[in-house]
């Protein structure tokens, strides 16, 4: 089978889609006879090959001066590509232009198209007109935002998300063809070794502090400035044990640089290629706070339990079902005073026995071969193909 993957939602820097596609390519280069296809934007046009796994980029512009993504406008390319690729199946990874000519081409070659929800736009971006527009203007764009998903993802042959929450959102909005398909983490990576004391003193971190982690975009959708604000309160109000590791690059680092030269205990890190080297970073720290309120799946959340790190963050999104115990614990409302009150109450906890029970329960339940198993049964089922492992196992694997 040649699978061909594409998506805006990629850039050398990039987070959670990045770590799907890339552990997609290495299920396929380690598993079977099929072949993989990435065709992504990029600063110029070029290809690389590997046994079994292609990467095509496309010369695009940037989204804007400070973006790390950039806008694949080249539609004509994307076209000549996928007739060259000659996929059996189509994945597209954003709702924007891309899409609407993955489905035109796939029509044309006669190949299956799928989208994954991998960003709930309408969350993430349209309640910015709020504050300029009003409540009448943030609800006119929600409703228009609700119809165009509804148009786009009912033509694809199959809808996939990551959550069951957003699988029920979007099956209400309308949405009729959803798989819930949960990503997984690379647990031989991901994985509890105890402590990482040596690794906290490269990072210039007390041993006797404890360590805040979080790992992300710098950006107003990720929620950093409500997590930056509850440390600095905490910080001044006399909790000078507390320090604060920032992964992670965007418009938004400047609020990073002023933090730590108001209160001090902050150390800012901006980009962390390999998986090892991340997994340490996880294993060094006491407790990882996810202050954001637009995830999808929040896949770092899920490293970090993996490698027995306990997370704490802002209960009611997305993310919450991905939280393997803890979620009592977690902030009740989307304010620093809120979020500081529940970094102070983990700490209350046995962060240890919190750390190794949520470890066990992501070890058994999301690993990559458990999520591209289903997500290959789902592409079967998109070239009405039987699944020829077991064709209970296709009646039973997906949520429809």
């Amino acid at each position: 089978m040649r699978v061909c993957d594409l998506t805006q939602f990629y850039s050398p820097r990039s987070g959670g889609v990045k770590r799907y596609l890339s552990e997609k390519q290495r299920y396929v280069e380690s598993n079977g006879k099929d072949e993989h296809y990435l065709v992504i934007p990029g600063e110029r046009t070029g290809s690389w090959h590997g046994e079994r796994t292609h990467v095509y980029t496309v010369a695009s512009p940037r989204v804007d001066r400070t973006s790390r993504y950039r806008i694949l406008w080249n539609l004509r390319q994307v076209r000549l590509l996928l007739e060259k690729i000659q996929p059996d199946v189509i994945e597209v990874g954003d709702p924007y232009q891309l899409a609407w000519a993955a489905l035109a081409t796939g029509a044309r070659l006669g190949c299956p198209v799928v989208g994954f929800y991998h960003s709930h736009f309408p969350d993430a971006y349209l309640r910015t007109l709020a504050r300029y527009g009003g409540r009448w203007a943030e609800r006119v764009a929600f409703a228009g935002a609700r119809l165009y998903i509804r148009e786009l993802y009912r033509r694809f042959g199959f809808t996939l998300v990551a959550s069951h929450r957003l699988y029920q959102l979007l099956r209400d909005w309308g949405v009729a063809n959803v798989v819930r398909i949960p990503l997984g983490v690379d647990t031989e990576v991901f994985c509890p070794s105890g402590k990482d004391w040596e690794w906290r003193k490269t990072c210039g971190v007390p041993r006797d502090a404890f360590l805040l982690l979080y790992v992300g975009r710098l950006s107003r959708e990720k929620n950093i400035g409500t997590l930056l604000s509850a440390f600095a309160r905490l910080r001044k109000g006399g909790q000078r044990q507390l320090w604060l590791l920032v992964i992670g690059d965007g418009p938004l680092r400047f609020r990073v640089a002023q933090t730590a030269r108001e209160v001090g205990g902050l150390v800012w890190v901006e980009y962390v290629e390999s998986k090892e080297e991340l997994a340490r970073y996880y294993r060094c720290a006491d407790l990882f706070v996810h202050p954001g309120i637009v995830e999808t799946f929040g896949l770092v959340a899920l490293e970090s339990q993996a490698c027995g790190c306990p997370v704490i963050g802002i209960r009611g999104t997305q993310m919450d079902e991905n939280i393997l115990w803890g979620l009592e614990y977690w902030a009740d409302a989307n304010s620093p005073d809120s979020l500081a009150e529940a970094i102070l109450g983990a700490r209350r906890v046995d962060l240890s026995l919190w750390g190794q029970r949520v470890a066990r329960e992501v070890l058994q339940h999301y690993t990559w071969k458990h999520t591209f198993g289903r997500l290959w049964q789902t592409y079967r089922k998109a070239l009405g193909q039987e699944d020829p492992s077991s064709s209970c196992a296709t009646k039973t694997s997906f949520v429809r």
